[in-house]
């Protein structure tokens, strides 16, 4: 996948990123978290009635020329333009998100990347528990910190892996995936039931999170919640003060 209006140095500015650009892996972890410090995930055009678009250039056009965010095909989409870019092998995997009461379908995008003979999980759109730097695959059943965050990889049968993420002290799982080989045009149905479906979330409720060095913020509606150093503390948000609050704290500009 690539978008004819992608350009690798435009990508870097917009997140922030002032370290040599190679095909390795300090790239990727730099790049990673430059993105998930300064594009937000989120879902102010499904909240809004608009079907998100998976065009590869109006995904450029939206998060680094218009410097909005979005959620897992958008952010992660961009993300594999510049591992392309960089000449990174990458794959897109299906993943199906676990934390509901029922089973859900794959709706879930993330990309495995091939680095030094290893395969590695990259993920910057999963909202509040994601991961903040490429896990390895083969780095199972260990607990494994990023930050105040803390995440662990299983196998569940042969073929499919589990993302845990430790939710006040205990192991959750977060979604499932196997390494059977995704194209973009097969997201397109779950990101329509994503846009659309009345019992998708992301139609349900505002959702916007970004990460920063200490933690995260998320706007879930009217209700903001901080996390620093593994704290969290939560307030409620006028409907007048939102707009104020997606650009202070987010850097969104819904005029955009």
């Amino acid at each position: 996948m690539q978008a004819e209006n992608f350009v690798l140095q435009d990508y870097l500015d917009r997140i922030g990123y002032t370290g040599a650009a190679r095909a390795d892996l300090a790239t990727v972890q730099g790049m990673m978290r430059r993105q998930l410090f300064t594009v937000p995930f989120e879902n102010l055009d499904v909240q809004a009635g608009k079907i998100v678009s998976l065009v590869p250039e109006e995904i450029v056009g939206k998060i680094v020329g218009r410097r909005r965010g979005g959620y897992c095909y958008e952010v992660n989409g961009l993300f594999a333009m510049a591992l392309q870019a960089l000449g990174i092998a990458y794959q897109f995997v299906a993943a199906r998100p676990m934390f509901y009461p029922v089973k859900r379908p794959k709706t879930h995008m993330a990309l495995v990347l091939t680095l030094d003979g290893a395969q590695w999980l990259c993920d910057l759109g999963f909202g509040s528990y994601g991961i903040r730097a490429p896990l390895r695959l083969d780095q199972l059943d260990s607990e494994l910190r990023q930050d105040d965050d803390s995440f662990m990889l299983s196998k569940s049968g042969e073929i499919d892996y589990v993302l845990k993420a430790k939710v006040d002290g205990e192991w959750q799982n977060q979604y499932g995936f196997n390494l059977s080989p995704q194209e973009w045009i097969d997201f397109m149905p779950a990101n329509y039931l994503n846009s659309t479906h009345p019992d998708a979330i992301f139609v349900q409720k505002l959702l916007v999170v970004v990460f920063s060095e200490e933690g995260r913020s998320i706007l879930l509606d009217d209700s903001l919640r901080t996390v620093r150093g593994g704290v969290s503390e939560r307030r409620q948000v006028a409907p007048d003060q939102r707009q104020a609050l997606l650009r202070e704290v987010f850097g969104l500009d819904t005029a955009h």
